[in-house]
């Protein structure tokens, strides 16, 4: 049975152990961090089949560059003189069209459902034990009526996909939410949606892995690999060298840099985000995306997380204290009797989300490299996503029928 290096120990790396290991294949996962930080378990737990439009949209571009000198903004790009990143901008322009839109929304929709339908299964098998998996919804909640008739079109396209999408009132917002004050005209529910504490799952997953068999390397850096006849031939990494039948590149917003190292250019930029966890009990009771704020409210098991803002500023963990006091001060805006202490703000965290151009990851054989695959540049919706991209993996590496169509994922695809 194959020997299969997984790059990466996020979600979509363990996710893609899971399902390889339940497929027989001798797993080994390497990662650079002890796996206790970072994008997934700074995220807001959310499984959005609703989120059908790509970031890469008509008038992002625009409302960017209007942004930039805002560091406090909810898309903020930190001007700087970056060749790689001037390509991304360029790509993510061309990307932006509503005709490549339209293309993209079935296939984050497809993709999506997959995902949240092995959520749930992996819960229903009892490989993790009980965990936190609720499918109440998400609520969008406006304050203005253009950011109504902005979620309205959304709302159209998902209910015409197929998707339960409700529309409330101010008093219909108030009684599905009614232990906490909202200050907002009303909201569209997503009952499509689901959420979870990712703090609680990445450690029971990967507790999992590890009986299983799997194979951890935690605080290893990958830092090259070495090509032959067209194959990754060994690994090198911070503490030795390695060599496997398989190579996933997991590796989140570090799988531009590793991707260098075999000459593959990989278009993908570092999505920076922020997380306040209030461990007090609020009366908020519905995960919400609080629109002009541009950032997400998550009731999880032991706290109630408050995330948000994209960051293009390169690969780092600085913490911006204006953007973090953005997020408080957006979510005292929607909810005004909350207070957000300074101890809870003072304990922000930052996680890097890997942006492709056009919204879409990568999964899939590199053209390049016979026994290298891609499962990375997953934007916002890597917690979603982290299930079916680790199914579609163990299903290409068996040659199998993948579950979705998965051409729009294509490493190589032109921008």
């Amino acid at each position: 049975m194959k020997n299969i290096i997984i790059i990466g120990g996020g979600i979509v790396g363990l996710s893609s152990a899971y399902f390889l290991q339940k497929e027989g294949y001798q797993v080994t996962v390497i990662d650079k961090s002890d796996i206790t930080s970072g994008a997934s378990f700074v995220n807001a737990g959310y499984i959005t089949p609703s989120h059908i439009i790509p970031m890469a949209s008509p008038g992002k571009i625009a409302q960017g560059i209007k942004w930039m000198f805002d560091s406090s903004s909810p898309f903020y790009i930190k001007p700087r003189w970056d060749i790689d990143f001037f390509k991304w901008s360029w790509y993510f322009h061309k990307s932006s069209t509503a005709a490549k839109v339209e293309q993209a929304i079935p296939v984050i929709k497809d993709i999506n459902i997959l995902s949240r339908g092995l959520y749930e299964d992996i819960k229903a098998s009892g490989d993790l034990g009980d965990f936190h998996l609720e499918r109440k919804g998400l609520l969008m909640i406006y304050k203005t009526d253009a950011a109504f008739e902005h979620e309205m079109e959304v709302a159209q396209k998902a209910s015409f996909l197929g998707l339960e999408v409700a529309e409330l009132n101010k008093s219909q917002l108030e009684t599905i939410e009614p232990d906490i004050k909202i200050d907002a005209k009303g909201a569209i529910h997503y009952e499509c949606d689901g959420h979870m504490s990712p703090t609680e799952l990445m450690p029971k997953l990967l507790a999992f892995l590890k009986s299983a068999g799997v194979q951890v390397k935690t605080k290893e850096e990958v830092l090259d690999l070495s090509v032959s006849n067209g194959k990754i031939s060994t690994i090198r990494t911070s503490n030795g060298s390695y060599t496997a039948d398989e190579i996933i590149l997991a590796a989140g917003s570090w799988s531009g840099i590793l991707s260098k190292k075999l000459n593959i250019k990989l278009p993908l930029q570092a999505g920076k985000g922020y997380r306040i966890n209030v461990p007090r009990p609020l009366g908020i009771s519905m995960p919400s995306i609080l629109m002009e704020a541009s950032m997400a409210v998550t009731p999880m098991r032991e706290f109630t997380r408050f995330a948000g803002t994209m960051e293009f500023s390169g690969i780092n963990t600085t913490i911006r204290k204006e953007r973090v006091l953005a997020i408080a001060n957006g979510a005292k805006n929607f909810y005004p009797e909350l207070e957000i202490t300074q101890e809870e703000i003072a304990d922000a965290k930052t996680g890097m989300r890997p942006v492709s151009p056009d919204g879409l990851p990568y999964i899939g054989k590199s053209k390049d490299i016979k026994n290298l695959t891609f499962a990375t540049g997953h934007a916002m919706m890597g917690w979603s996503l982290g299930p079916a991209t680790g199914k579609l993996v163990s299903e290409i590496m068996g040659n199998k029928k993948t579950s979705m169509d998965i051409s729009a994922f294509a490493p190589g695809r032109k921008f």
